[in-house]
Protein backbone atom coordinates (compact mmCIF):
# COMPACT_ATOMS: atom_id res chain seq x y z
CA UNK A 1 0.00 0.00 0.00
CA UNK A 2 1.38 3.16 -0.99
CA UNK A 3 -0.02 6.16 0.86
CA UNK A 4 -0.41 9.87 -0.31
CA UNK A 5 -0.52 12.85 1.92
CA UNK A 6 -1.64 16.11 0.57
CA UNK A 7 -4.66 19.16 1.95
CA UNK A 8 -6.19 21.98 0.68
CA UNK A 9 -9.47 22.15 -1.64
CA UNK A 10 -10.56 19.75 -3.93
CA UNK A 11 -8.47 21.77 -6.76
CA UNK A 12 -5.27 21.31 -4.60
CA UNK A 13 -6.45 17.75 -3.95
CA UNK A 14 -7.03 16.56 -7.74
CA UNK A 15 -3.31 16.43 -9.36
CA UNK A 16 -2.76 13.62 -6.07
CA UNK A 17 -5.64 11.62 -6.93
CA UNK A 18 -4.47 11.51 -10.56
CA UNK A 19 -1.47 9.96 -9.40
CA UNK A 20 -2.72 7.43 -7.04
CA UNK A 21 -5.42 6.54 -10.50
CA UNK A 22 -2.36 5.64 -12.17
CA UNK A 23 -0.72 3.93 -9.65
CA UNK A 24 -3.64 1.34 -9.52
CA UNK A 25 -3.15 0.88 -13.23
CA UNK A 26 0.07 0.10 -12.22
CA UNK A 27 -1.51 -2.47 -9.88
CA UNK A 28 -0.18 -1.24 -6.61
CA UNK A 29 -2.77 -0.62 -3.78
CA UNK A 30 -3.31 3.39 -2.97
CA UNK A 31 -4.86 5.44 -0.54
CA UNK A 32 -5.13 9.12 -0.01
CA UNK A 33 -4.93 10.40 3.41
CA UNK A 34 -6.71 14.17 3.14
CA UNK A 35 -9.28 15.73 5.56
CA UNK A 36 -12.55 14.41 5.56
CA UNK A 37 -14.55 16.47 3.22
CA UNK A 38 -13.03 14.99 0.16
CA UNK A 39 -13.74 11.00 1.08
CA UNK A 40 -16.52 11.11 -1.43
CA UNK A 41 -14.68 12.83 -4.27
CA UNK A 42 -11.66 10.19 -3.71
CA UNK A 43 -13.92 7.04 -3.59
CA UNK A 44 -15.75 7.82 -6.45
CA UNK A 45 -12.47 6.92 -8.33
CA UNK A 46 -12.23 3.81 -6.35
CA UNK A 47 -9.07 4.77 -4.70
CA UNK A 48 -9.13 4.38 -1.22
CA UNK A 49 -9.05 6.64 1.60
CA UNK A 50 -7.63 7.47 5.05
CA UNK A 51 -10.07 10.44 7.01
CA UNK A 52 -7.88 12.76 8.48
CA UNK A 53 -10.43 13.94 11.05
CA UNK A 54 -9.86 17.43 11.06
CA UNK A 55 -10.10 20.42 8.94
CA UNK A 56 -10.24 24.08 9.78
CA UNK A 57 -13.92 23.81 10.57
CA UNK A 58 -13.98 21.68 12.74
CA UNK A 59 -10.67 22.77 14.85
CA UNK A 60 -12.87 26.60 14.81
CA UNK A 61 -10.10 28.53 12.95
CA UNK A 62 -10.55 32.08 12.58
CA UNK A 63 -12.23 32.73 9.44
CA UNK A 64 -10.29 36.21 8.91
CA UNK A 65 -7.41 33.93 9.76
CA UNK A 66 -7.95 32.43 6.94
CA UNK A 67 -9.03 35.70 5.00
CA UNK A 68 -5.27 37.49 5.83
CA UNK A 69 -3.58 34.47 4.43
CA UNK A 70 -5.73 34.54 1.14
CA UNK A 71 -4.90 38.15 0.88
CA UNK A 72 -1.05 37.75 1.39
CA UNK A 73 0.21 39.90 -1.73
CA UNK A 74 4.34 39.52 -0.45
CA UNK A 75 6.49 37.24 1.23
CA UNK A 76 6.45 39.06 4.86
CA UNK A 77 2.90 38.94 4.94
CA UNK A 78 2.89 35.62 3.84
CA UNK A 79 5.36 34.31 6.85
CA UNK A 80 3.53 36.28 9.06
CA UNK A 81 0.19 34.24 8.10
CA UNK A 82 1.73 31.37 7.96
CA UNK A 83 2.60 31.71 11.55
CA UNK A 84 -0.46 32.76 13.49
CA UNK A 85 -1.95 29.55 11.62
CA UNK A 86 1.06 27.23 11.98
CA UNK A 87 -0.69 25.62 15.83
CA UNK A 88 -3.41 24.66 14.07
CA UNK A 89 -1.64 21.73 12.02
CA UNK A 90 -0.71 19.99 15.77
CA UNK A 91 -4.14 18.82 15.93
CA UNK A 92 -3.76 16.99 12.04
CA UNK A 93 -0.32 15.83 12.67
CA UNK A 94 -1.07 12.53 14.44
CA UNK A 95 -3.44 11.87 12.45
CA UNK A 96 -1.12 12.01 9.20
CA UNK A 97 1.43 9.70 11.00
CA UNK A 98 -1.22 7.75 11.46
CA UNK A 99 -2.20 7.14 7.83
CA UNK A 100 1.73 6.57 7.59
CA UNK A 101 1.81 3.07 9.25
CA UNK A 102 1.45 -0.34 7.37
CA UNK A 103 2.79 1.93 4.22
CA UNK A 104 5.50 0.45 1.64
CA UNK A 105 5.80 4.25 0.62
CA UNK A 106 5.34 8.04 1.36
CA UNK A 107 4.64 10.08 -1.30
CA UNK A 108 4.06 13.60 0.01
CA UNK A 109 2.84 17.55 -0.64
CA UNK A 110 5.36 19.60 1.10
CA UNK A 111 3.06 20.72 3.44
CA UNK A 112 2.70 17.93 5.19
CA UNK A 113 6.86 16.76 6.04
CA UNK A 114 5.82 14.76 8.84
CA UNK A 115 5.54 12.21 5.43
CA UNK A 116 9.20 12.13 5.04
CA UNK A 117 9.86 11.46 8.45
CA UNK A 118 7.39 8.99 8.98
CA UNK A 119 9.15 7.26 6.01
CA UNK A 120 12.90 7.82 7.25
CA UNK A 121 11.46 6.23 10.81
CA UNK A 122 9.28 3.16 9.12
CA UNK A 123 12.29 2.26 6.87
CA UNK A 124 10.48 2.77 3.36
CA UNK A 125 11.09 5.34 0.72
CA UNK A 126 9.71 9.02 0.61
CA UNK A 127 8.62 10.63 -2.52
CA UNK A 128 8.18 14.41 -1.92
CA UNK A 129 5.20 15.67 -4.55
CA UNK A 130 5.11 18.94 -5.58
CA UNK A 131 2.60 20.58 -7.35
CA UNK A 132 4.98 23.55 -7.85
CA UNK A 133 8.73 23.76 -8.76
CA UNK A 134 10.01 23.88 -5.29
CA UNK A 135 13.91 23.01 -5.23
CA UNK A 136 16.93 25.37 -5.58
CA UNK A 137 17.88 26.50 -8.84
CA UNK A 138 19.87 29.39 -10.37
CA UNK A 139 18.18 29.45 -13.46
CA UNK A 140 14.65 30.50 -12.36
CA UNK A 141 12.84 32.51 -9.60
CA UNK A 142 11.01 30.52 -7.95
CA UNK A 143 6.67 30.68 -7.79
CA UNK A 144 6.71 32.73 -4.61
CA UNK A 145 8.78 35.88 -6.28
CA UNK A 146 8.46 35.32 -9.86
CA UNK A 147 7.27 37.94 -12.07
CA UNK A 148 8.02 40.30 -8.54
CA UNK A 149 11.94 40.13 -8.91
CA UNK A 150 14.74 40.33 -11.23
CA UNK A 151 16.01 36.59 -12.23
CA UNK A 152 19.59 36.02 -11.25
CA UNK A 153 21.37 33.20 -9.14
CA UNK A 154 21.50 34.88 -5.67
CA UNK A 155 17.78 36.33 -6.05
CA UNK A 156 16.75 32.82 -7.70
CA UNK A 157 18.49 30.53 -4.72
CA UNK A 158 17.15 33.17 -2.59
CA UNK A 159 14.03 32.97 -3.71
CA UNK A 160 13.68 29.40 -2.92
CA UNK A 161 15.05 29.95 0.00
CA UNK A 162 11.68 31.29 0.89
CA UNK A 163 9.74 29.36 -0.21
CA UNK A 164 10.78 26.15 1.54
CA UNK A 165 10.77 28.13 4.87
CA UNK A 166 7.30 29.39 4.36
CA UNK A 167 6.19 25.83 3.86
CA UNK A 168 9.00 23.71 6.67
CA UNK A 169 7.68 26.38 9.04
CA UNK A 170 4.27 25.03 8.58
CA UNK A 171 5.13 21.60 8.94
CA UNK A 172 8.12 22.25 11.72
CA UNK A 173 5.91 23.82 14.46
CA UNK A 174 3.24 20.72 14.61
CA UNK A 175 5.77 17.79 13.36
CA UNK A 176 8.10 18.89 16.53
CA UNK A 177 6.25 18.65 19.61
CA UNK A 178 4.22 15.59 18.07
CA UNK A 179 7.50 13.78 17.77
CA UNK A 180 8.84 14.36 21.04
CA UNK A 181 6.40 13.57 22.68
CA UNK A 182 5.71 10.00 20.68
CA UNK A 183 9.34 8.75 20.28
CA UNK A 184 11.36 11.02 23.49
CA UNK A 185 13.39 13.28 20.91
CA UNK A 186 13.67 14.57 17.69
CA UNK A 187 15.60 12.83 14.70
CA UNK A 188 19.09 13.33 14.34
CA UNK A 189 19.02 15.20 11.11
CA UNK A 190 15.39 16.68 11.92
CA UNK A 191 15.32 19.93 10.00
CA UNK A 192 13.68 20.87 6.03
CA UNK A 193 13.96 17.69 3.97
CA UNK A 194 13.05 18.79 1.06
CA UNK A 195 16.44 19.22 -0.54
CA UNK A 196 17.18 15.38 0.68
CA UNK A 197 15.08 13.95 -2.03
CA UNK A 198 18.21 12.80 -4.22
CA UNK A 199 18.61 8.84 -5.17
CA UNK A 200 15.85 6.80 -6.58
CA UNK A 201 14.84 5.25 -3.34
CA UNK A 202 14.01 9.12 -2.04
CA UNK A 203 12.82 10.76 -5.08
CA UNK A 204 11.10 14.51 -5.84
CA UNK A 205 7.51 14.95 -8.66
CA UNK A 206 6.72 17.88 -9.57
CA UNK A 207 3.35 18.76 -11.27
CA UNK A 208 4.41 21.38 -13.88
CA UNK A 209 4.81 21.21 -17.83
CA UNK A 210 8.00 21.87 -18.76
CA UNK A 211 6.11 23.80 -21.72
CA UNK A 212 5.69 26.28 -18.89
CA UNK A 213 8.61 26.27 -16.81
CA UNK A 214 11.04 24.57 -18.17
CA UNK A 215 13.22 21.82 -15.72
CA UNK A 216 16.23 23.40 -14.61
CA UNK A 217 19.10 22.09 -15.81
CA UNK A 218 21.26 22.26 -12.27
CA UNK A 219 18.60 19.82 -10.20
CA UNK A 220 19.60 16.51 -9.64
CA UNK A 221 18.90 13.42 -11.72
CA UNK A 222 16.22 12.65 -8.82
CA UNK A 223 13.94 15.59 -9.28
CA UNK A 224 11.31 14.83 -12.34
CA UNK A 225 9.32 17.14 -13.66
CA UNK A 226 7.41 15.24 -17.06
CA UNK A 227 4.26 17.24 -17.03
CA UNK A 228 1.14 18.03 -15.15
CA UNK A 229 -0.96 15.72 -12.98
CA UNK A 230 -4.11 15.63 -14.79
CA UNK A 231 -7.42 14.28 -13.50
CA UNK A 232 -9.13 12.48 -16.07
CA UNK A 233 -12.64 13.67 -14.49
CA UNK A 234 -15.17 11.25 -14.63
CA UNK A 235 -17.36 12.10 -17.69
CA UNK A 236 -20.91 11.11 -15.84
CA UNK A 237 -21.59 15.19 -15.78
CA UNK A 238 -25.00 16.11 -16.87
CA UNK A 239 -25.41 20.30 -17.45
CA UNK A 240 -28.47 21.62 -16.85
CA UNK A 241 -30.04 22.24 -20.12
CA UNK A 242 -30.13 26.17 -19.12
CA UNK A 243 -26.02 26.04 -19.53
CA UNK A 244 -26.49 23.94 -22.83
CA UNK A 245 -28.70 26.32 -24.17
CA UNK A 246 -26.70 29.35 -23.58
CA UNK A 247 -24.25 27.71 -24.60
CA UNK A 248 -25.60 26.75 -28.07
CA UNK A 249 -26.89 30.15 -28.72
CA UNK A 250 -24.28 32.73 -28.91
CA UNK A 251 -20.35 33.17 -29.54
CA UNK A 252 -18.27 31.39 -26.97
CA UNK A 253 -18.66 32.55 -23.56
CA UNK A 254 -15.80 33.84 -21.57
CA UNK A 255 -15.58 31.70 -18.06
CA UNK A 256 -15.01 33.95 -14.67
CA UNK A 257 -14.40 32.15 -11.36
CA UNK A 258 -12.28 33.26 -8.44
CA UNK A 259 -13.19 30.16 -6.07
CA UNK A 260 -12.73 30.80 -2.57
CA UNK A 261 -11.00 34.15 -2.52
CA UNK A 262 -14.18 35.97 -3.67
CA UNK A 263 -15.73 36.31 0.08
CA UNK A 264 -16.57 39.25 2.71
CA UNK A 265 -16.01 42.54 2.17
CA UNK A 266 -14.96 42.32 -1.16
CA UNK A 267 -17.46 40.52 -2.94
CA UNK A 268 -19.47 43.18 -3.91
CA UNK A 269 -16.53 45.61 -5.00
CA UNK A 270 -15.25 42.62 -7.54
CA UNK A 271 -18.82 41.80 -8.81
CA UNK A 272 -19.33 45.24 -10.04
CA UNK A 273 -15.97 45.20 -11.98
CA UNK A 274 -16.83 42.16 -13.96
CA UNK A 275 -20.67 43.05 -14.46
CA UNK A 276 -19.38 46.89 -15.44
CA UNK A 277 -16.19 45.46 -17.58
CA UNK A 278 -18.36 42.74 -19.68
CA UNK A 279 -20.83 45.23 -20.33
CA UNK A 280 -18.27 47.31 -21.72
CA UNK A 281 -16.97 44.38 -24.05
CA UNK A 282 -20.29 43.47 -24.76
CA UNK A 283 -18.96 39.66 -24.54
CA UNK A 284 -21.22 36.77 -22.95
CA UNK A 285 -20.08 34.90 -19.93
CA UNK A 286 -20.20 32.41 -17.66
CA UNK A 287 -19.75 33.11 -13.91
CA UNK A 288 -19.00 31.00 -11.40
CA UNK A 289 -19.72 31.46 -7.63
CA UNK A 290 -20.41 35.71 -6.56
CA UNK A 291 -22.68 34.72 -3.79
CA UNK A 292 -26.63 35.82 -5.42
CA UNK A 293 -26.04 38.32 -8.09
CA UNK A 294 -29.54 39.91 -8.91
CA UNK A 295 -30.43 41.77 -11.91
CA UNK A 296 -27.72 40.15 -14.49
CA UNK A 297 -28.17 40.80 -18.09
CA UNK A 298 -29.13 37.82 -20.54
CA UNK A 299 -25.82 37.47 -21.68
CA UNK A 300 -24.30 36.56 -18.36
CA UNK A 301 -25.30 32.59 -17.47
CA UNK A 302 -24.12 32.12 -13.02
CA UNK A 303 -23.73 28.58 -12.51
CA UNK A 304 -22.05 26.78 -9.22
CA UNK A 305 -19.71 24.04 -9.60
CA UNK A 306 -18.96 22.82 -13.17
CA UNK A 307 -15.95 20.39 -13.87
CA UNK A 308 -13.56 22.36 -15.79
CA UNK A 309 -12.21 19.63 -17.98
CA UNK A 310 -15.97 19.57 -19.38
CA UNK A 311 -16.63 23.47 -19.51
CA UNK A 312 -13.34 24.65 -20.71
CA UNK A 313 -13.90 23.10 -23.99
CA UNK A 314 -16.65 25.36 -24.47
CA UNK A 315 -15.22 28.86 -23.91
CA UNK A 316 -12.86 31.58 -25.37
CA UNK A 317 -11.22 32.04 -22.39
CA UNK A 318 -10.82 31.45 -18.74
CA UNK A 319 -10.47 34.31 -16.62
CA UNK A 320 -9.98 33.25 -12.86
CA UNK A 321 -7.67 34.34 -9.39
CA UNK A 322 -4.40 32.09 -10.67
CA UNK A 323 -4.83 28.95 -8.60
CA UNK A 324 -2.27 26.71 -9.74
CA UNK A 325 -4.37 24.02 -10.85
CA UNK A 326 -7.12 26.17 -12.31
CA UNK A 327 -3.77 28.14 -14.28
CA UNK A 328 -3.18 24.61 -15.07
CA UNK A 329 -6.51 23.51 -16.67
CA UNK A 330 -6.50 27.07 -18.84
CA UNK A 331 -3.41 25.97 -20.38
CA UNK A 332 -4.44 22.30 -21.41
CA UNK A 333 -7.71 23.68 -22.36
CA UNK A 334 -5.85 25.70 -25.12
CA UNK A 335 -7.67 28.91 -24.54
CA UNK A 336 -6.03 32.58 -23.21
CA UNK A 337 -5.63 32.45 -19.69
CA UNK A 338 -7.12 36.36 -17.49
CA UNK A 339 -5.63 35.65 -14.49
CA UNK A 340 -6.16 38.45 -11.94
CA UNK A 341 -4.07 37.18 -8.57
CA UNK A 342 -5.04 37.62 -5.17
CA UNK A 343 -1.96 36.31 -3.54
CA UNK A 344 0.47 33.84 -3.05
CA UNK A 345 1.90 32.03 -6.14
CA UNK A 346 -0.70 33.22 -7.98
CA UNK A 347 0.82 36.49 -9.33
CA UNK A 348 3.71 33.72 -10.60
CA UNK A 349 0.99 32.02 -12.56
CA UNK A 350 -0.71 35.16 -14.36
CA UNK A 351 3.15 36.63 -14.86
CA UNK A 352 4.03 33.46 -16.24
CA UNK A 353 0.41 33.22 -18.69
CA UNK A 354 1.70 37.07 -19.75
CA UNK A 355 5.65 35.63 -20.60
CA UNK A 356 4.05 32.67 -22.66
CA UNK A 357 2.16 35.23 -24.45
CA UNK A 358 -1.53 33.26 -23.82
CA UNK A 359 -2.68 35.77 -21.48
CA UNK A 360 -2.70 39.94 -20.52
CA UNK A 361 -0.31 41.68 -18.45
CA UNK A 362 -0.95 40.85 -14.89
CA UNK A 363 -3.45 42.98 -12.66
CA UNK A 364 -3.41 42.28 -9.11
CA UNK A 365 -7.36 42.34 -7.99
CA UNK A 366 -6.59 45.24 -5.25
CA UNK A 367 -6.22 47.23 -8.52
CA UNK A 368 -8.37 46.12 -10.57
CA UNK A 369 -10.78 48.01 -12.24
CA UNK A 370 -13.90 47.74 -14.81
CA UNK A 371 -11.53 49.57 -17.60
CA UNK A 372 -8.73 47.60 -16.64
CA UNK A 373 -11.11 44.17 -16.87
CA UNK A 374 -12.50 44.58 -20.37
CA UNK A 375 -8.78 46.40 -21.72
CA UNK A 376 -7.55 42.42 -20.44
CA UNK A 377 -10.30 40.55 -21.83
CA UNK A 378 -10.02 42.90 -25.20
CA UNK A 379 -5.98 42.11 -24.90
CA UNK A 380 -6.34 38.42 -24.49
CA UNK A 381 -8.76 37.75 -27.31
CA UNK A 382 -6.65 39.14 -29.65
CA UNK A 383 -5.49 36.79 -32.64
CA UNK A 384 -1.94 35.88 -31.80
CA UNK A 385 -2.87 35.42 -28.05
CA UNK A 386 -5.48 32.82 -29.06
CA UNK A 387 -2.60 31.15 -31.58
CA UNK A 388 -0.30 30.95 -28.61
CA UNK A 389 -2.73 29.34 -26.25
CA UNK A 390 -3.94 27.07 -29.19
CA UNK A 391 -0.26 25.68 -29.30
CA UNK A 392 1.00 25.80 -25.70
CA UNK A 393 -1.91 23.00 -25.40
CA UNK A 394 -0.59 21.09 -27.91
CA UNK A 395 2.69 20.62 -26.27
CA UNK A 396 1.38 20.26 -22.75
CA UNK A 397 -0.67 17.23 -24.42
CA UNK A 398 2.24 15.24 -25.68
CA UNK A 399 3.21 14.67 -21.61
CA UNK A 400 1.84 12.65 -19.10
CA UNK A 401 3.21 13.86 -16.01
CA UNK A 402 0.57 11.58 -13.62
CA UNK A 403 1.61 8.53 -15.53
CA UNK A 404 5.30 9.14 -15.66
CA UNK A 405 5.74 10.22 -12.37
CA UNK A 406 3.76 6.72 -10.95
CA UNK A 407 6.48 5.22 -12.56
CA UNK A 408 9.23 6.69 -10.56
CA UNK A 409 7.04 5.98 -7.56
CA UNK A 410 6.94 2.55 -8.73
CA UNK A 411 10.71 1.97 -8.77
CA UNK A 412 11.26 3.67 -5.45
CA UNK A 413 10.20 0.59 -4.19
CA UNK A 414 12.89 -1.45 -5.81
CA UNK A 415 15.42 1.07 -5.31
CA UNK A 416 18.16 0.21 -2.79
CA UNK A 417 19.11 2.33 0.03
CA UNK A 418 21.86 4.57 -0.75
Amino acid sequence: MITILCGGTRGDVQPYLALAIELKKLGKEVRIAVTRNHEKFVRSYGIDFFSIDMDFESLNVDKNMIREAQKADNPLKMFFSFNKMKKYGVYMVEHYYAACEGSEAIVYHPGMAIGYYAAEKLGIPSILATPFPLNKSKEQTSVILYGKAPSNPGVNLLSYKILQSMLWMASDASLKPFWKEKFGRLPADYGCPFERHTNRRHPAIVSCSNFVFPRPTDWNENIHQMGYWYLEEQDDFIPPMELVDFLNNGEKPIYIGFGSMVMGENLEKISKIILEGLATTGKRAIISGFGNLQNIPDTIYKIDNVPHSWLFSKVSAVCHHGGAGTSAAGFEAGIPSIIFPFALDQFAWAQRAYDLGVGPKPISIQKLTSEKFSESIRYAMQEHIVSNAKELAKNIATENGARDCAKIIMASLEAKND
